[in-house]
């Protein structure tokens, strides 16, 4: 038989009547032929709880037993699941990650994917079981533990069981219905996209895009396992939502096909900083190894010493999430501290956002920068700092401009038209 996954988030199954939602769609697929697994995250709110209960308990948890209680929450959703759709009729059981079994490394709360043996479930297929309802975010480690996989994590476990089975579809259902060209609620003009290619989408995802996690779409592209996008609540056909794919499935793309922004960015600037061989490992170096997210980066020669090279100097300009400002300032703060760099001072703005367009057809089409910076323009909006990729740019701004530039760009390429 064909196989569909299906992958229901916490909105999707936040109560008994949600859940009762989603097994008919999981039946509607079961009546079309398929055999399907499920994939569930834990009813809304509920890992929330799990994790308030650990830190109440104890401040330095184990990360063992810290996995073993949060990922209790999608436990109970799938068996739930598996009840109501025996209740309908339809041959189910639950799966816990143990029982796949799901195997993954021991990095308790941001565990990878080892494999997914096929066998057992292939097994229950085979008997005429229709559904396996799989609790998702959750694996076993080669110590027999229970891990977790992060944030996002039920999304990543879809796709996985996509690519091991070889499903036809992933089908990602959740609180929207489809991926748009923008934020619905910064410009009514945003439009639902019927397709998007897996670059752009893991492009869209990585610069705040909330409706596919990077790491589920990255596997994706990697697998190429098709992604589809849809609604929980609204019913739904073979046509419904946006379908994630190759870019060989795209006839023609626009030129850009979304506008992404995010909010809480900061732009870090290190004064007149030593330009020699090595410096950017001797700067970066440790604000990896602090956990420090970096994105975009510029590097400029000190007005100071422009055109002298005996002891020239740089600035150093980076941006990085603003909740993770005090992490850089001490990273750097120790560099300086063990004689690995120097500099004359150190510059934070926290109140800059970044925005971004993103589209596969700026790879064959000029002119993209220049209509972007001109849009910008016209609006008054200064840029910060500028990046780019084959298919992206990327600016920061001052954040009390985020949403008129988004509104401005979305015209400017505009992404309303079909």
């Amino acid at each position: 038989m064909p196989l569909l996954v299906m992958k229901f988030g916490g909105t999707s199954v936040a109560d008994l009547a949600r859940i009762e939602n989603a097994a008919k769609k999981v039946q509607a697929e079961v009546e079309r032929g398929y055999d399907v697994i499920v994939i569930v995250s834990a009813m809304s709110g509920e890992t929330n709880k799990m994790v308030a209960y650990v830190e109440g308990t104890s401040k330095l948890y184990d990360a063992r037993e810290y996995d073993a209680v949060v990922s209790s929450g999608e436990n109970v959703t799938a068996g739930l699941m598996a009840l109501r759709l025996q209740e309908m009729g339809i041959a189910a059981r639950s799966w816990q990650g143990w029982q796949v079994p799901i195997n993954t490394t021991s990095a308790h709360s941001s565990a990878r994917f080892m494999s997914i043996p096929r066998e057992n479930i292939d097994a229950k297929f085979a008997e005429g079981f229709k559904v396996a309802v799989v609790a998702g975010f959750q694996g076993v480690s080669a110590e027999g533990r229970v891990t977790t996989l992060g944030r996002g994590g039920s999304d990543t476990t879809a796709v996985a069981f996509a690519a091991a089975f070889a499903a036809e579809r992933c089908d990602i259902y959740t609180d929207v219905d489809g991926v748009y060209t923008t934020d619905p609620r910064i410009t009514n003009k945003a439009r639902k996209l019927d397709k998007i290619a897996f670059e752009e989408m893991l492009e869209l995802a990585s610069l705040g895009a909330k409706v596919l996690q990077t790491r589920s779409v990255e596997l994706a592209m990697r697998y190429k396992v098709r992604l589809r996008v849809l609604s929980s609540f609204e019913d739904t056909d073979e046509n419904s939502g946006t379908l994630v794919c190759d870019e060989d499935e795209i006839m023609e793309s626009k030129v850009v096909s979304g506008v992404a922004y995010s909010r809480d960015e900061a732009k870090v600037t290190l004064v007149r900083v030593e330009d020699r061989p090595g410096i950017a490992a001797a700067i970066f170096g440790p604000l990896a190894e602090a956990g420090v997210n970096v994105d975009m980066i510029v590097q400029n020669i000190s007005e100071v010493e422009a055109g002298s090279v005996k002891g020239a100097t740089t600035d150093m300009t980076f941006s990085c999430p603003v909740n993770q400002i005090a992490r850089a300032q001490k990273a750097m703060e120790d560099a300086v501290a063990s004689g690995t760099i120097s500099y004359d001072g150190i510059v934070v703005d926290s109140d800059v956002a970044k925005i971004s367009v993103v589209g596969i057809g700026m790879r064959s089409h000029a002119g993209v920068a220049a209509t972007m910076f001109k849009a910008l323009s016209k609006e008054n909006v200064n840029i910060k700092v500028i990046a780019t990729s084959e298919i992206k740019i990327s600016v920061l701004i001052d954040r009390k401009y985020m949403e008129l530039a988004v509104q401005a760009l979305h015209d400017a390429f505009e992404l309303e038209k079909a």
